[in-house]
C-alpha cells in the first residue's frame, strides 16, 4: 500500500509539472508576442530564446511566490491524506481551464487557474476551514492591482521613453530599439519563469508534507522548497514556453495594438519590473494580466482609438470567469474522486 501512495504522489508531481508546461505553452505569448509583433525575432528563434530565461530564472530571487501558495490549503485543518487529493482536483480544474482558453485563443491567467482549482478542491474536502483565506484575499487584491499597475507602469515609461527619443529619425530609432529589445525579452522572460514556475513549487511542496517527506517538527506554513522541484519546475516551464502556441501570440502581438519596436521594449520593460517586483514580494500575480495592460498602456501614448478595446474586453471577460470556472471545475473533480471512493 506504501508502494502505490508513493506512486499516486509521483504520478501528481508529474501532473503538476505537465501543468507547468501547459503554463509555458499557454503563456509563450506573454514572453515572445511583442518581439515577434515587432519582427525583432522569427517565431522559432523567439521561443528558444524565452524558453532559455525561462529556465534561468530558477537562479534567480528565491522562492517567496513558492511560499505564498503552498500556504493556500491550510494543513493545519485538512488531513494530510486529502492534500494529494485537493492538489491533484486542483490541477485538473487548471489544466482543463488552460486547454480551453488556449484552443479559443484567449490570454487568461494559468496562475489564477491554478488558484481557483485548488479553492475548488479544498472547499469539496472541507469547506472554508481548508482554504487560508488571508492568502486568498492577497491574492484577489493582486489580481485586480497588478493589471492596473502594469498599464500604468508601461503609460508612463512609454511617454518618458518617447519625450528621450522624440527627435531621433524614426528608422534610427527603429534599429535601436530593436536591440534594446532583445535585452527587454530576455527580462521579461526571465521575470515571467521567476513568478510562474513558483506556482508548480508551491503545490508539490504541500504534497511532500503529506507525506512526511521534510519530517517531524517542520512547519507547515514555512515549508522549504528542495533544489530539485526548483530545476524541475523551470525545466518544465522552459519546455511548455518552447513548444508554445501561436493562437494566443495573435491576439498579444497583433489584437490589442500595432506595435514597433519601441513599443514593444516600452511593454516588456514595464511589465518585467512589475512581476519581479511582486516576485520579490511573494505576490503570485498574473504575468498574463501585467503584460496586456501594459501594452494597452504603451497603446494608449499613440491615443486610445489606437488600442482595440473590443479585444481588451474580451480578455478581460475571460479574465472575470478564470476563478470561478477553474474553480468549479476542481470542485467537481474533488466530488467525482469522493463518489469513486476514492478519498
Amino acid at each position: 500500500m506504501l508502494d502505490l501512495a508513493l506512486l499516486f504522489i509521483v504520478g501528481i508531481i508529474i501532473l503538476a509539472l505537465i501543468f507547468d508546461f501547459t503554463n509555458g505553452f499557454h503563456d509563450a505569448a506573454n514572453s515572445i508576442s511583442t518581439v515577434i509583433s515587432t519582427k525583432v525575432l522569427s517565431p522559432r528563434d523567439a521561443v528558444a530564446f524565452a524558453a532559455f530565461f525561462n529556465f534561468i530564472a530558477a537562479f534567480g530571487f528565491g522562492v517567496a511566490v513558492a511560499s505564498t501558495i503552498s500556504k493556500i490549503i491550510n494543513l493545519n485543518s485538512v488531513a494530510a491524506s486529502v492534500v494529494p487529493f485537493i492538489v491533484l482536483s486542483g490541477l485538473v480544474g487548471a489544466i482543463a481551464w488552460n486547454m480551453i482558453t488556449w484552443y479559443s485563443g484567449l490570454p487568461t491567467s494559468s496562475s489564477h487557474a491554478l488558484i481557483g482549482g485548488l479553492m475548488g478542491g479544498g472547499l469539496a474536502a472541507a469547506g472554508v476551514a481548508a482554504i487560508q483565506l488571508s492568502t486568498i484575499g492577497t491574492i484577489v487584491l493582486f489580481m485586480v492591482v497588478s493589471p492596473i499597475i502594469g498599464f500604468l507602469v508601461g503609460l508612463i515609461f512609454m511617454s518618458g521613453v518617447m519625450r528621450f527619443s522624440g527627435g531621433i529619425p524614426r528608422n534610427t530609432a527603429d534599429r535601436g530599439f530593436r536591440r534594446l529589445q532583445l535585452l527587454s525579452a530576455a527580462a521579461y522572460s526571465f521575470s515571467h519563469g521567476t513568478n510562474d514556475a513558483q506556482k508548480t513549487m508551491g503545490i508539490i511542496t504541500p504534497l511532500l508534507f503529506s507525506i512526511g517527506y521534510y519530517g517531524a517538527g517542520v512547519d507547515p506554513n514555512n515549508l522549504p522548497v528542495p533544489f530539485w522541484v526548483i530545476l524541475a519546475a523551470h525545466a518544465a516551464i522552459a519546455l511548455g514556453t518552447f513548444f508554445g502556441g501561436w493562437r494566443i501570440v495573435k491576439t498579444m502581438g497583433y489584437g490589442i495594438t500595432r506595435l514597433r519596436p519601441v513599443h514593444g521594449f516600452a511593454a516588456e520593460t514595464a511589465g518585467a519590473a512589475t512581476i519581479i517586483g511582486a516576485s520579490l514580494a511573494g505576490i503570485p500575480v498574473s504575468t498574463t494580466h501585467i503584460i496586456s495592460s501594459s501594452i494597452m498602456g504603451v497603446g494608449v501614448t499613440k491615443g486610445a482609438r489606437f488600442v482595440r478595446w473590443g479585444a481588451a474586453r474580451r480578455i478581460v471577460a475571460a479574465w472575470v470567469l478564470t476563478i470561478p470556472l477553474s474553480a468549479s471545475i476542481g470542485y467537481l473533480a474533488f466530488s467525482a474522486l469522493h463518489l469513486a471512493g476514492w478519498v
